[in-house]
């Protein structure tokens, strides 16, 4: 299946689709300002209030004359004195009389803490029988205050209207903070669904862009099919699935086939991962599934679909706090939701995961999801088609046979064969070339199989002898042993972060079972290559370490899980494995005894010894074509399987018998129907 590489572009009417940008700039600018103002508010109302100075006191104070050094006792409530002098711009009005004196404030207990004279501005209101407008004008002319300004009463507005514009200012700040401090992300925003919503024209995805998986596209086009005609269902009384569940290994575009979903329905799309419910506080993962289905009630028809369900589905009572933690209270409101909508209502909730078994049963019962649909690794043809999807806008060489292609890349997914096509043309773009040919995809397989090409690592010539011979062992006795996959290429070339070299096997045709002897054969081949060192070098090194890992892991599992020992046709593995992910390590459970557990480790150990007795027979009788190998190795650094074959049969008897039997090596055989999927690889190399 085809994985989508470009992102669907973000609606600009839609807010929750827009680019978030950084908030914490705008909050400390908004904190900033709010400061500011707040002292502005301050000192406007201290000046506006001023000092007060009685009317008696004030004409007291005229009558010493203009500029007079000699200054107006006035005695304070908390019985400090304060000395007004130096009266000027005056302003009489029929209610007050204001300007500004020299003030100095002492107290009669304590002399030395009088305050410095500092100018002050005052306020004199006028009441009563000491309201005379004439006699104050009058007196001030004659004692040489002739700047004095007469005005109307002033409006109250002159008082209350800058206050009511900082106050509304202060308060417009501070409504604007609060309105960024509940956006996406912050503390008052935990209750909030962080779904994504897409519109059909955002999505841009239909079953066309879809290929390798046509069981799963049929399986899924009468999701489509309701949410398009509803009407034609309930008229029967039917409905559709509640929740359809995605399962399958990674990379097989399962996230896509979603979107396909709602790009030919043609309804909204809500897209969000299941860590995106989980949060430190209890309670706020559910207040957002609650959220998310009431928005997508008001969406209706449309999807939601939630990628990486075992995120928030995981099996409830294995958390050692108990049954209240977050995630289990997220996992309880998903199922109240998905049980208590109208089934009819146009809501599909979709799912992918690749942990199937770690999902709570209560989860995958009829009524919630009742529908699974797996989302498999793709056979041959369905990489082929997922192959002419990729390359549409990559221009090909004449040589390129896509079907070749397919054939070369068992148990690649569609993330992998896009990373593939991508590689290839940027391979083909860096040696200048105008199409990318069969060289380019050769390579790129190499580069997602083995890793990267490290043409600059130098080795002594003793250390490349000795990669060449461990090489030459793997595809020694890959080649005469039968039921073995046929040898692509070798190299002594490091790739990847710790391979000296490497030895690449392909099968002929995808495989869904191993037999016996083809799990023999296996162990064989990875164990081949410290023998060879042991029999041309007389002596080993470390490179065979990821070669016993894995010799040890399949006798292990011949074994324990597939009964194909002296112990009998029996399971002995308890350990719990993922379906899609799989394990390194073969654990045996606890329910197995102490006896049996011994009885296995000596199977293993039998079933190693007896592999490495027939190896070593193969290798003695035929140490002039294991050296000739090496020695082209040497010389070439890299060689093909057809060159490989010319190499033994120049270097061997013919027939080739193989040890242990009486017939020629015989070629791999078909296996039956396919159950079961094999992901074959690249044999490991020196230093690996």
């Amino acid at each position: 299946m085809e994985p989508r590489s470009d992102n669907p572009k973000p609606s600009p009417s839609d807010p929750s689709k827009r680019p978030q940008r950084p908030q914490g700039g705008n909050a400390l600018l908004y904190i900033i300002l709010l400061a500011v103002g707040t002292l502005l508010l301050i000192s406007y109302l201290v000046n506006q209030r001023g000092v007060e100075i009685p009317y008696l006191k004030l004409v007291e104070l005229i009558e010493k004359g203009k500029g007079s050094q000699e200054s107006v006792k006035v005695t304070l409530p908390d019985g400090r004195v304060a000395f007004f002098s130096n009266l000027r711009d005056l302003r009489v009005s029929n209610t007050e009389v204001t300007g500004k004196v020299t003030l100095r404030i002492s107290h009669p207990s304590n002399p030395d803490a009088t305050k410095a004279a500092r100018e002050v501005s005052f306020r004199s209101p006028r009441s009563g029988f000491e309201y005379d407008n004439n006699f104050l004008l009058s007196l001030l002319r004659e004692k040489g205050f002739h700047d004095v300004a007469a005005s109307s009463p002033p409006s109250g507005w002159r008082y209350y209207m800058p206050m009511l514009i900082m106050s509304g200012l202060l308060v417009f700040l501070f409504f604007l903070m609060l309105r960024r401090i509940g956006g996406a992300g912050s503390p008052m925003a935990f209750g909030r669904s962080r779904g994504k919503l897409y519109f059909q024209e955002d999505i841009g995805v239909t079953f066309e862009d879809v290929a390798g998986l046509d069981e799963a596209v049929e399986e899924l086009r009468e999701v489509v099919e309701f949410l398009r005609h509803p009407e034609k269902y309930q008229a029967l009384g039917g409905r559709i699935p509640k929740g359809v569940l995605l399962v399958g290994p990674p990379g097989t575009g399962k996230t896509l086939l979603a979107k396909a979903i709602a790009g030919e329905a043609g309804v909204p799309f809500f897209s969000l991962s299941g860590s995106d419910f989980v949060e430190m506080f209890v309670g706020v993962g559910a207040a957002r599934v609650r959220d998310m289905f009431q928005q997508a009630e008001g969406k209706a028809p449309c999807i939601i679909f939630i990628d990486e369900l075992d995120a928030l589905g995981k099996t409830r009572g294995t958390s050692i706090v108990g049954g209240h933690d977050e995630r289990e209270q997220t996992l309880n409101a998903l199922l109240v939701e998905m049980d208590g909508f109208d089934s009819n209502s146009g809501i599909i909730v979709l799912a992918a995961t690749n942990r199937p078994e770690t999902l709570d049963p209560a989860l995958l019962r009829p009524g919630r999801f009742d529908r699974h649909v797996l989302v498999d690794r793709p056979d041959i043809q369905g990489r082929e088609a997922i192959l002419r999807v990729h390359i549409r806008k990559v221009k090909l060489a004449e040589d390129v046979d896509i079907k070749q292609i397919a054939a070369m890349t068992p148990g690649f997914v569609g993330a992998d064969l896009a990373n593939l096509v991508n590689e290839a043309a940027l391979l083909a773009a860096r040696a200048g070339k105008n199409a990318v040919g069969m060289e380019e995809f050769n390579e790129g397989i190499e580069r997602v199989v083995a890793g990267l090409e490290k043409k600059k690592r130098v080795l002594s010539q003793e250390l490349k002898y000795r990669v060449a011979v461990h090489e030459s062992g793997h595809a020694l006795v890959a080649y005469v042993l039968p039921n073995t996959d046929p040898v692509h290429k070798v190299s002594i070339i490091p790739r990847g972060l710790a391979a000296l070299g490497y030895t690449m096997q392909r099968p002929e045709e995808d495989q869904y079972l191993l037999t016996q002897s083809e799990l023999e054969a296996r162990i064989q081949v990875l164990l081949a290559g410290t023998l060879a060192e042991e029999l041309v070098l007389e002596d080993i090194s470390t490179g065979d370490q990821d070669d016993l890992k894995r010799a040890t892991a399949i006798a292990r599992s011949m074994v324990v899980e597939y009964g194909m020992s002296r112990l009998g046709r029996i399971h002995l593995d308890d350990a719990q494995r993922s379906t899609f992910l799989g394990k390194d390590d073969l654990l045996v459970g606890r329910s197995v005894s102490e006896q049996t557990m011994r009885e296995i480790d000596q199977e293993v150990q039998r079933i190693l010894n007896e592999s490495l007795a027939k190896v070593r027979e193969i290798l003695r009788a035929r140490r002039q074509a294991l050296e000739a190998v090496a020695n082209r190795l040497m010389e070439k650094e890299t060689i093909t399987g057809e060159e490989l074959r010319e190499v033994i049969e120049a270097n061997l008897p013919s027939p080739l018998i193989v040890p242990g039997t009486e017939e020629p090596r015989a070629r791999k055989s078909a296996g039956p129907p396919a159950t079961q999927q094999e992901s074959p690889g690249s044999e490991p190399a020196a230093g690996s």
